[in-house]
């Protein structure tokens, strides 16, 4: 039998390490395919894209943050780890846990080499980050009253914050609109 969780309204949603970098990790390779396909002696153009190739090809298990957490006697009421997107996975927390959410697109972690990967591409790295997949990090909840220990790691964000289920799941933007999150998972920008 499975532990009942113990989320609640106004806990704290966080991630740990930086999003998007693997999905953009996987575009390069597969455009370098294609073009060495096409013409079998060109040689690959990995310059400069060694993160985003490495977070792809060489994924870490955040050992590091369970440690952090049993250190600093902090305990998530929910967590599992970023697979099918960020966007995916909030949805399954708020789903399992039957309440809603609130999510800040201008604290989603993205790394500088991502998002430059993700402007040589044409994509918008918070799509990435939302969408793209195999990041495996992770994503979890908090009571409010731990803030205070988690602002000491410097690999955890606080992206947001979950709410009854009745004010649905958003995200809001940078510019300040707000839209419903829709799981998009790790296909969504096979047909672009």
């Amino acid at each position: 039998m499975r532990k009942k969780e113990h989320r609640q309204e106004g806990d704290l949603l966080c991630c740990s390490g930086d999003l998007g970098a693997s999905y953009l990790g996987l575009i390069l390779l597969e455009r370098e395919k294609k073009i060495f396909l096409e013409n079998p002696g060109v040689k690959a153009d990995l310059e400069g894209e060694k993160y985003v190739i490495g977070r792809l090809l060489k994924p870490e298990a955040r050992k590091d943050i369970i440690e952090f957490f049993q250190k600093s006697n902090i305990q998530p009421t929910s967590m599992m780890d970023i697979s099918d997107g960020l966007s995916s996975e909030i949805l399954h927390i708020c789903r399992q846990s039957e309440l809603g959410c609130v999510l800040y697109e201008d604290k989603i972690p993205i790394a500088e080499d991502t998002r430059m990967a993700a402007y040589k591409f044409e994509l918008d790295p918070t799509a990435c980050a939302l969408s793209g997949g195999e990041d495996y990090e992770l994503l979890f909840t908090i009571p409010q009253e731990e803030y205070d220990k988690l602002v000491l790691n410097e690999q955890i964000s606080v992206i947001g914050y979950m709410t009854g289920p009745e004010e649905g799941k958003k995200i809001i933007t940078k510019g300040g609109n707000t839209f419903d999150i829709t799981a998009q998972g790790w296909n969504a920008f096979a047909s672009k």
